[in-house]
Protein backbone atom coordinates (compact mmCIF):
# COMPACT_ATOMS: atom_id res chain seq x y z
CA UNK A 1 0.00 0.00 0.00
CA UNK A 2 1.30 3.36 -0.77
CA UNK A 3 0.95 6.90 1.19
CA UNK A 4 0.49 10.29 -0.34
CA UNK A 5 4.76 10.51 0.18
CA UNK A 6 5.39 7.36 -1.72
CA UNK A 7 2.94 8.99 -4.50
CA UNK A 8 3.74 12.39 -4.72
CA UNK A 9 1.36 12.91 -8.26
CA UNK A 10 -1.58 12.82 -5.64
CA UNK A 11 -0.43 15.52 -3.60
CA UNK A 12 0.39 17.35 -6.28
CA UNK A 13 -3.11 17.14 -7.99
CA UNK A 14 -4.55 18.00 -4.84
CA UNK A 15 -2.78 21.07 -4.44
CA UNK A 16 -3.17 21.86 -8.51
CA UNK A 17 -6.81 21.67 -7.23
CA UNK A 18 -7.07 23.45 -4.65
CA UNK A 19 -4.84 26.95 -6.07
CA UNK A 20 -7.29 26.21 -9.14
CA UNK A 21 -10.27 26.30 -7.26
CA UNK A 22 -9.11 28.70 -4.12
CA UNK A 23 -11.81 31.13 -4.41
CA UNK A 24 -15.04 29.11 -4.48
CA UNK A 25 -13.07 26.60 -1.79
CA UNK A 26 -12.97 30.08 0.55
CA UNK A 27 -16.50 31.31 -0.98
CA UNK A 28 -18.50 27.82 0.51
CA UNK A 29 -16.16 28.32 3.88
CA UNK A 30 -17.27 31.39 4.31
CA UNK A 31 -21.13 30.55 3.78
CA UNK A 32 -20.99 27.33 5.57
CA UNK A 33 -19.76 29.19 8.29
CA UNK A 34 -22.43 31.85 8.02
CA UNK A 35 -24.98 29.39 7.93
CA UNK A 36 -23.61 27.57 11.44
CA UNK A 37 -23.89 30.95 13.11
CA UNK A 38 -27.45 31.80 11.29
CA UNK A 39 -28.82 28.44 12.90
CA UNK A 40 -26.92 29.34 16.03
CA UNK A 41 -28.49 32.13 16.38
CA UNK A 42 -32.38 31.03 15.30
CA UNK A 43 -32.12 28.67 18.11
CA UNK A 44 -31.03 30.53 20.68
CA UNK A 45 -33.90 32.77 19.71
CA UNK A 46 -35.98 30.03 19.50
CA UNK A 47 -35.07 28.92 23.40
CA UNK A 48 -35.38 32.39 24.62
CA UNK A 49 -38.99 32.76 22.89
CA UNK A 50 -40.19 29.80 24.01
CA UNK A 51 -39.02 30.70 27.61
CA UNK A 52 -40.53 34.19 27.55
CA UNK A 53 -44.33 31.74 26.11
CA UNK A 54 -44.26 29.48 28.99
CA UNK A 55 -43.12 32.34 31.42
CA UNK A 56 -46.09 34.26 30.16
CA UNK A 57 -48.79 31.03 30.48
CA UNK A 58 -47.58 30.07 34.04
CA UNK A 59 -48.04 33.94 34.65
CA UNK A 60 -52.14 33.26 33.24
CA UNK A 61 -52.37 30.26 35.14
CA UNK A 62 -51.50 31.82 38.60
CA UNK A 63 -54.63 34.05 37.15
CA UNK A 64 -56.92 31.07 36.71
CA UNK A 65 -55.75 29.50 40.19
CA UNK A 66 -56.57 32.69 41.82
CA UNK A 67 -60.38 32.55 40.75
CA UNK A 68 -60.74 28.76 40.15
CA UNK A 69 -62.96 28.67 43.15
CA UNK A 70 -64.98 31.23 42.45
CA UNK A 71 -65.12 31.40 38.79
CA UNK A 72 -68.42 30.81 38.57
CA UNK A 73 -69.89 33.14 41.10
CA UNK A 74 -71.44 35.92 39.24
CA UNK A 75 -69.14 38.48 40.75
CA UNK A 76 -66.73 36.90 39.21
CA UNK A 77 -67.72 36.97 35.70
CA UNK A 78 -66.01 40.12 34.01
CA UNK A 79 -62.82 38.90 35.42
CA UNK A 80 -63.23 35.44 34.42
CA UNK A 81 -64.26 36.90 30.88
CA UNK A 82 -61.03 39.58 30.70
CA UNK A 83 -58.63 36.18 31.30
CA UNK A 84 -60.35 34.00 29.08
CA UNK A 85 -59.66 36.93 26.27
CA UNK A 86 -56.37 37.36 26.98
CA UNK A 87 -55.87 33.44 26.88
CA UNK A 88 -57.72 32.72 23.59
CA UNK A 89 -55.35 35.33 22.31
CA UNK A 90 -52.42 34.07 23.81
CA UNK A 91 -53.48 30.19 22.80
CA UNK A 92 -53.99 31.76 19.08
CA UNK A 93 -50.69 33.18 18.95
CA UNK A 94 -48.18 30.05 20.35
CA UNK A 95 -47.96 26.58 19.30
CA UNK A 96 -46.52 24.08 21.17
CA UNK A 97 -46.38 23.43 25.10
CA UNK A 98 -47.16 26.98 25.77
CA UNK A 99 -49.82 26.80 23.63
CA UNK A 100 -51.84 23.91 24.50
CA UNK A 101 -51.30 25.13 28.08
CA UNK A 102 -53.47 27.65 27.26
CA UNK A 103 -55.81 25.58 25.74
CA UNK A 104 -56.21 23.92 28.51
CA UNK A 105 -56.61 26.40 30.76
CA UNK A 106 -59.38 27.63 28.50
CA UNK A 107 -61.10 24.21 29.13
CA UNK A 108 -60.70 24.03 32.35
CA UNK A 109 -62.60 27.78 32.74
CA UNK A 110 -65.43 26.14 30.19
CA UNK A 111 -65.94 23.05 31.94
CA UNK A 112 -66.02 24.85 35.60
CA UNK A 113 -68.89 26.65 33.83
CA UNK A 114 -70.23 23.80 32.23
CA UNK A 115 -70.26 25.21 28.65
CA UNK A 116 -69.70 21.50 27.69
CA UNK A 117 -69.86 22.59 23.40
CA UNK A 118 -66.86 25.29 24.37
CA UNK A 119 -64.67 23.05 26.43
CA UNK A 120 -64.40 20.12 23.84
CA UNK A 121 -63.05 22.40 21.23
CA UNK A 122 -61.06 23.66 23.74
CA UNK A 123 -59.69 20.71 24.61
CA UNK A 124 -59.46 19.35 21.17
CA UNK A 125 -57.25 22.63 20.26
CA UNK A 126 -55.11 21.87 23.33
CA UNK A 127 -54.38 18.29 22.47
CA UNK A 128 -53.38 19.10 18.71
CA UNK A 129 -51.20 22.11 20.15
CA UNK A 130 -48.97 19.64 22.19
CA UNK A 131 -49.50 16.19 20.85
CA UNK A 132 -46.37 15.54 21.61
CA UNK A 133 -46.52 16.44 25.79
CA UNK A 134 -47.90 14.86 29.08
CA UNK A 135 -50.78 17.62 28.60
CA UNK A 136 -52.44 15.89 25.15
CA UNK A 137 -53.57 12.44 26.39
CA UNK A 138 -55.45 14.76 29.46
CA UNK A 139 -56.72 17.30 26.98
CA UNK A 140 -57.83 13.96 24.88
CA UNK A 141 -59.35 12.78 27.87
CA UNK A 142 -61.53 15.79 29.03
CA UNK A 143 -62.40 16.24 25.27
CA UNK A 144 -64.34 12.86 25.73
CA UNK A 145 -65.99 13.77 29.43
CA UNK A 146 -66.90 17.34 27.33
CA UNK A 147 -69.10 15.30 24.32
CA UNK A 148 -70.18 12.90 26.54
CA UNK A 149 -71.79 15.82 28.88
CA UNK A 150 -73.34 16.85 25.16
CA UNK A 151 -74.34 13.30 24.41
CA UNK A 152 -71.89 12.91 21.23
CA UNK A 153 -70.56 9.29 22.84
CA UNK A 154 -69.89 7.98 19.47
CA UNK A 155 -67.54 11.53 19.34
CA UNK A 156 -66.55 10.77 23.25
CA UNK A 157 -65.29 7.20 22.17
CA UNK A 158 -63.15 8.51 19.43
CA UNK A 159 -61.50 11.44 22.00
CA UNK A 160 -61.07 8.46 24.82
CA UNK A 161 -59.37 6.23 22.58
CA UNK A 162 -56.55 9.29 20.89
CA UNK A 163 -56.46 9.99 24.87
CA UNK A 164 -55.05 5.89 25.49
CA UNK A 165 -52.80 5.72 22.09
CA UNK A 166 -51.31 9.44 22.05
CA UNK A 167 -47.67 9.52 22.43
CA UNK A 168 -46.53 10.52 26.13
CA UNK A 169 -47.92 8.04 28.52
CA UNK A 170 -51.25 8.23 30.44
CA UNK A 171 -51.87 7.23 33.94
CA UNK A 172 -55.74 7.17 33.32
CA UNK A 173 -55.34 4.95 30.41
CA UNK A 174 -57.54 2.21 32.16
CA UNK A 175 -60.03 4.34 32.81
CA UNK A 176 -60.52 5.41 29.21
CA UNK A 177 -60.72 2.22 28.02
CA UNK A 178 -63.36 0.68 30.19
CA UNK A 179 -65.34 4.20 29.41
CA UNK A 180 -65.00 3.16 26.12
CA UNK A 181 -66.67 -0.32 27.18
CA UNK A 182 -69.08 1.71 29.23
CA UNK A 183 -69.99 4.41 26.19
CA UNK A 184 -70.43 1.14 23.77
CA UNK A 185 -72.90 -0.55 26.79
CA UNK A 186 -74.90 2.61 26.33
CA UNK A 187 -74.81 2.90 22.38
CA UNK A 188 -76.14 -0.83 22.86
CA UNK A 189 -73.25 -2.31 21.11
CA UNK A 190 -72.59 -5.31 23.09
CA UNK A 191 -69.70 -6.69 21.23
CA UNK A 192 -67.88 -3.58 21.08
CA UNK A 193 -68.29 -2.79 24.61
CA UNK A 194 -67.32 -7.15 25.57
CA UNK A 195 -64.56 -6.22 23.21
CA UNK A 196 -63.23 -3.03 25.51
CA UNK A 197 -63.68 -4.20 28.70
CA UNK A 198 -60.91 -7.05 27.54
CA UNK A 199 -58.89 -4.48 26.62
CA UNK A 200 -59.05 -2.99 29.78
CA UNK A 201 -58.00 -6.61 31.48
CA UNK A 202 -55.56 -7.90 28.82
CA UNK A 203 -53.55 -4.36 28.95
CA UNK A 204 -53.57 -3.47 32.83
CA UNK A 205 -53.46 -6.95 34.19
CA UNK A 206 -52.11 -5.25 38.00
CA UNK A 207 -54.66 -2.30 37.86
CA UNK A 208 -57.07 -3.73 40.43
CA UNK A 209 -60.08 -0.97 40.08
CA UNK A 210 -61.02 -0.80 36.31
CA UNK A 211 -59.88 -4.43 36.00
CA UNK A 212 -62.35 -5.49 38.87
CA UNK A 213 -64.91 -3.50 37.11
CA UNK A 214 -64.42 -4.67 33.55
CA UNK A 215 -64.86 -8.12 34.81
CA UNK A 216 -67.56 -7.33 35.98
CA UNK A 217 -69.18 -5.65 33.10
CA UNK A 218 -67.78 -8.93 30.73
CA UNK A 219 -69.91 -11.00 33.16
CA UNK A 220 -72.92 -9.21 33.39
CA UNK A 221 -73.09 -8.43 29.56
CA UNK A 222 -72.22 -12.20 28.87
CA UNK A 223 -75.23 -13.87 31.41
Amino acid sequence: MQNSSENPGLGQGINDFIQKNRKPIVIGAVALAALLVICIAALSLRDVLQRKAISEVEELNSRYEAIRHSITEEYMEIEAAELLADLETFAKKNSGFAGGKAWSIIGSIHSEKKDWAEAEAAWAQAAEKSEKSYLAPIAWFNAGIAAEEQGWLEEAIDYFSKSISAPAGFSSAPRAQFTIGRLNETLDNREAAIAAYRAVISGWPYDMVWTNLAHSRIIALEL
